[in-house]
């Protein structure tokens, strides 16, 4: 696959997790967090196990795979889907995009204890900077600042609710999804993988879904979704979660974890340039310079190793040197 190709590739899930976010507000308006978890998953795992078929892959999933696949349906699938949703419905595009775009520095650390790989202080630099480029993009100027005075009193209990503490549970359960998918993956086809663990991982979804209707005066168990709901749920499914997770766990199932999930930093800077083009907004200068953060952050920690060679020669000659 030629170099450029595969770039843009790499980077059309986090284009398109970018926009399906707000895509998927509108439908918490006559359903559920559950039956938009389920919803987005269900026809994402189908999709993807026809593509699969369409492709001439194998849909099938070699027996030595089915006890991660199990436990990445459950940490990726069901609680991951499940806490966005809920989180969701109780925070804004702040804070809680913020955290739920944090979770590059949580896959870093599990890839050093698991895999081995090495982060160099240039990495920490970078992943540094991306949590401080997610802020600046996510957050609004006032609060950093009142941050940046008042230390961790300035977060009201107004801009810190529970909406905040699912979404950082999700950033949680979605950085040891993309570790289990690596072990899930060993011996079946990723694409395979990314879409039974959706059509698994939906199942408890859809379980509780069932329950809630059962109770009295409970939701129904169909969303009572309009026309256009629809569509932004078919959008969320086919777009926000078939092709951008299909593409992202295949690239996470080999290759630099690290480097490939710090690209989730840029994020946010898709979103808001979805909204700049679509609908006219402008940037204010503190998220310029949240972009500019992001990007030197995903170069820092993809050139890791090509930029701490040299300080390390350097250091080393200039030691060897002292008297």
């Amino acid at each position: 696959m030629p170099q450029v190709l595969r770039g843009l590739l790499m980077l059309l899930p986090f284009a398109l997790w970018g926009t399906a976010m707000a895509a998927m507000k509108p439908l918490l308006v006559g359903g559920t967090p559950l039956q938009l978890a389920c919803w987005r998953l269900l026809p994402a795992g189908l999709v993807l196990l026809l593509a699969a078929l369409l492709l001439g892959r194998s849909w099938r999933v070699d027996r030595a795979d089915w006890p991660w696949l199990i436990a990445f349906a459950l940490v990726d699938g069901s609680l991951f889907q499940g806490l966005l949703a809920q989180g969701l419905g109780q925070t804004g595009a702040g804070l809680g995009s913020v955290l739920i775009d944090s979770q590059p520095l949580l896959v870093a650390l599990l890839a050093r204890s698991l895999f081995g790989e090495a982060i160099n202080p240039v990495g920490w630099l970078g992943l540094m900077l991306g949590l401080l480029a997610i802020a600046c993009l996510g957050l609004p100027a006032a609060l950093l600042r009142h941050w940046w005075l008042e230390g961790p009193a300035g977060f009201s209990e107004r801009a810190w609710s529970h909406g905040e503490l699912w979404m950082l549970g999700a950033a949680a359960a979605m950085a040891v999804g993309t570790v289990l998918c690596r072990y899930a993956s060993r011996h079946s086809d990723p694409l395979a993988v990314t879409g039974w663990h959706m059509l698994l991982g939906a199942a408890p979804l859809l379980l509780g879904c069932i329950w809630q209707s059962s109770g009295s005066g409970g939701p129904p168990l169909w969303p009572l979704w309009a026309d256009w709901q629809w569509g932004l749920a078919a959008y969320a499914a086919l777009f926000g979660s078939a092709l951008a997770y299909g593409l992202f766990f295949w690239f996470a199932s080999s290759g630099d974890l690290t480097g490939f999930t710090a690209l989730t930093f840029l994020t946010p800077v898709f979103a808001l340039l979805c909204g700049v083009l679509l609908l006219s907004e402008q940037l204010r200068p503190l998220q310029w310079f949240g972009t500019a953060l992001a990007l030197v952050s995903v170069v820092l920690i993809n050139r890791r190793n090509q930029l701490w060679a040299p300080l390390q020669g350097l250091a080393a000659s200039t030691a060897e040197g002292l008297p």
